[in-house]
């Protein structure tokens, strides 16, 4: 079975404008399955990007501290 026989004949019929209006209206089919965070949820999840990233901030201003400190010790 090649390529050409398993697409679908009533797409085979629409012209350019025709497919693109087809991806169009597909988007929208799609984007009313998504399923929307309510506000708790939102504000939760963007608790939890804030916290994480104050954690790495920490991390990684304690790695500088150390390893700036470990150089000011080796080369004085």
């Amino acid at each position: 079975m090649n390529a050409a026989s398993r697409k679908n004949p009533a797409d085979a019929k629409l012209g350019f404008f025709g497919r693109i209006a087809l991806y169009i209206r597909q988007i929208f089919g799609e984007l009313k399955k998504v399923q929307r965070p309510s506000r708790s949820e939102l504000w939760q999840m963007f608790l939890t990007v804030i916290l994480f990233v104050a954690v790495v901030m920490v991390f990684v201003g304690l790695l500088d501290a150390a390893f700036s400190q470990l150089s000011l010790w080796i080369f004085g």
